[in-house]
């Protein structure tokens, strides 16, 4: 069973993360994840922690040779900043309180105010510590590992950024993906992104933060992924709580999901019709849906889709109280991102990556890469039985989906 955990406070000595059930036999390094933990620490609107720090995930165990081993992967990620707060987030006892940074003013939109009250706190300092979106820096390392495994099997996983505020970009019918990578936004549309960062400037000049909404889309995804058998087995559900767990996505759509709303089911569905390019007989015409009908890849590329709501920490605070007096005060100010938009595009490539991963190895199995790999194309070739006979006589590829045409 594929899971993975993670661990470590935002100023605290760093992360850990520990990634159990990848199969014995894929190749994976620290090069690599770094690469990915590296596209995390980018973006424009991103504030100067991401100057002091340089992550890289260390690989403690699960690896040798360069080859996973089947036990669980463990990593570690240090905190540069550590030593500037080496008392305020100090294991042991800190006599003088004044040393220990303690926070009582609330922020508004954040975990301080649930999080003093569910865990009996009056110092939200242990709230807004784990709850920092420094937490998903080890997520991405876990994301990498999960990552790397798929493409053992033609899985690949981009991201791009739709909107930041009210500025919506262009999307072409192809994305240069290299073009996407090199924008500072993370946009496709050279033109959107320019405004986007007149708009983080503006952000930044005026105290205030920046939303917006950012798209994952995995391809090569093979059919039946995920089931309809179950709630908690359903592939865009998985998908959507993976997404929701991302600090400050407030909401989730797959495929078209909202646009939907607004037309009639003939408008909708997608139309389904023979298929010779890859393993399965049929494809879909469109894909509206996603890439997931009834809780199951259907093959089409997976395609989900985030709101990110503003970032809660304004360096011209919101008024809210304190918890010591009750007093009305500033909202505390720690310092902070101006828009986490591009960013988050990273670690929702991460989040598709772990439930895919999990998904994939709930329906393939395998205890090394290659059983794997026998198991997949075993599902492959069973798929010829529901080919057309005179599909069959002209012979048919049975290989992973490739990469199809965004739809």
């Amino acid at each position: 069973m594929f899971r993975y955990f993670t661990a470590g406070e935002s100023h605290g000595k760093g992360g850990v993360a520990i990634v159990e059930g990848i199969p014995a036999g894929v190749p994976i390094s620290e090069e690599y994840i770094e690469k990915h933990m590296r596209r995390r620490q980018q973006g424009y609107g991103r504030g100067p922690r991401q100057q002091l720090e340089v992550d890289r995930a260390e690989i403690l165990s699960g690896v040798r040779h360069g080859l996973t081993m089947g036990s669980p992967i463990s990593m570690w990620v240090e905190n540069k900043d550590f030593v500037n707060w080496t008392e305020a987030m100090s294991v042991a006892p800190v006599d003088d309180e004044a040393k220990t940074r303690r926070v009582t003013r609330l922020r508004p939109g954040h975990a301080d105010f649930p999080g003093v009250f569910k865990y009996s706190q009056h110092d939200v300092r242990p709230i807004l510590e784990r709850s920092s979106a420094r937490e998903t820096a080890a997520r991405v390392a876990a994301g990498a590992v999960a990552r790397r495994f798929l493409e053992e099997f033609g899985i690949e996983i981009h991201s791009h950024v739709l909107t930041i505020a009210t500025i919506k970009a262009k999307v072409p019918d192809q994305i240069d993906w290299e073009a996407v990578e090199q924008s500072p936004v993370r946009c496709a549309d050279p033109e959107a992104a320019k405004a986007m960062m007149a708009h983080v400037d503006w952000c930044r000049d005026n105290g205030n933060t920046a939303g917006g909404v950012f798209e994952v889309i995995a391809t090569g995804v093979p059919v039946g992924l995920g089931s309809h058998t179950q709630w908690d087995l359903k592939l865009d559900g998985l998908i959507a709580q993976g997404m929701m767990s991302i600090q400050a996505v407030k909401g989730v759509e797959i495929g078209t999901g909202f646009a939907n709303t607004e037309l009639l089911g003939s408008q909708v569905h997608d139309i389904i019709e023979p298929w010779t390019g890859d393993a399965r007989p049929f494809h879909h015409v469109t894909n509206r849906a996603g890439g997931i009908e009834g809780g199951m890849s259907n093959g089409e590329p997976v395609v989900a889709r985030m709101a990110l709501k503003p970032i809660s920490t304004l360096s011209k605070p919101l008024p809210s109280v304190d918890l010591d007096t009750g007093d009305v005060v500033q909202a505390h100010y720690e310092r902070s991102d101006i828009c986490q938009v591009p960013p988050a595009c990273v670690i929702g490539e991460a989040v598709m990556a772990t439930v895919l991963a999990k998904c994939f190895l709930e329906k393939f199995g395998g205890d090394h890469l290659e059983e794997t790999r026998r198991n997949l194309r075993g599902f492959l070739e069973g798929l010829n039985t529901f080919r057309p006979k005179q599909a069959m006589a002209a012979g048919s590829r049975l290989a992973p989906n490739p990469e199809s045409e965004r739809r």
